[in-house]
């Protein structure tokens, strides 16, 4: 008789409890983590897969195959015993340079600089112009009208010209060219930071919190920087590019780090001053550097899709 008792009656009544477990349970199996739904959105974009990967085997090469391919790419007391500019071969996969390195360990060595110098500028670029546009946008006011006149003036000069006059005053050694790369990369991107946080500190969210006491610290952390992770993610990818880009350029100019390292740039310089001209020392090397800065404007579109709050589910 107690083992009836104890059988459930399947025509009882659901109580309020029983109830309230079974919508808790369905919610979270309909809910999908926000990392999750990021992901799914970024898979989604199948040119972006293909530059991921692509990165990922450029940093390999680049890191690692120094490691394996071991020829003659810096020391220049060896190069005098190789042979110039010579054609591709078993030996030599890409041929020589003008000065008897091999051009394929080259486009290794000088991948290293050119990333990681790239990445690094871009770093403080995003940063400077994160912190930059932020107070300018949030403060508003005299704070903003005096900060953007700064940058209008700033953004008056041409870029290249601004780059130039810093690289002449300025000794041409890795940690400069970081710091000139990082800080005359920022102005956009501080007024794309600006004008987000001009727009969400209105939000209503932002005014509330403002009502019941919040301190403007309080809004950045929880409102405006939450609510600017797209454009800020996007913007710190481009930057990116732009300061390969600008270290390539330099590196073009005769501008770049001094020999016997080198950089994609001050290889094409090389190859472009080398008469007759020689394919293997420009388009091999083109070909590579292009593809890398499509790849990361490929990845930082994506990832602005997946930073993007309306194409997440509620």
């Amino acid at each position: 008789m107690s083992q009836l008792n104890e059988m459930p009656n399947p025509f009882a009544a659901e109580g309020p409890s029983d109830q309230r477990a079974k919508d808790t349970s369905v919610v979270e199996s309909v809910i999908v983590p926000l990392w999750r739904q990021r992901l799914r959105i970024f898979l989604q974009n199948k040119l972006a897969i293909g530059s991921v990967i692509y990165l990922v085997i450029v940093v390999l090469f680049c890191y690692l195959g120094p490691i394996i391919w071991h020829f003659n790419e810096t020391n220049q007391a060896a190069a005098l015993f190789s042979t110039t500019n010579a054609p591709p071969s078993l030996h030599h996969i890409l041929g020589t340079d003008g000065s008897g390195f091999d051009e394929f360990g080259r486009i290794m060595y000088g991948g290293e600089y050119s990333l990681s110098l790239g990445m690094l500028a871009g770093v403080i670029t995003i940063v400077v112009g994160t912190i930059y546009g932020m107070i300018s946008g949030f403060i508003g006011g005299v704070v903003d009208s005096t900060l953007m006149r700064i940058l209008d003036a700033f953004l008056s000069i041409p870029i290249i010209f601004l780059l130039l006059t810093l690289i002449t005053i300025f000794p041409r050694t890795s940690t400069s060219l970081i710091i000139i790369i990082g800080i005359i990369g920022w102005f956009g991107n501080a007024r794309i930071i600006r004008g987000d946080a001009l727009v969400i500190k209105e939000l209503e969210y932002s005014q509330a919190s403002r009502a019941m006491g919040a301190g403007w610290w309080h809004i950045i952390r929880r409102h405006v920087f939450p609510n600017s992770v797209s454009n800020i993610v996007t913007v710190a990818t481009f930057a990116v590019a732009d300061a390969i880009l600008f270290l390539t350029t330099l590196g073009y100019l005769g501008l770049g780090i001094p020999a016997p390292a080198t950089d994609w740039g001050t290889m094409l310089n090389n190859a472009a001053g080398v008469q007759p001209f020689y394919w293997w020392q420009v388009y091999p090397l083109a070909a590579f550097f292009i593809l890398v800065i499509v790849a990361i404007t490929y990845i930082g579109e994506a990832l602005r899709d997946a930073f993007e709050v309306r194409l997440l589910e509620r």
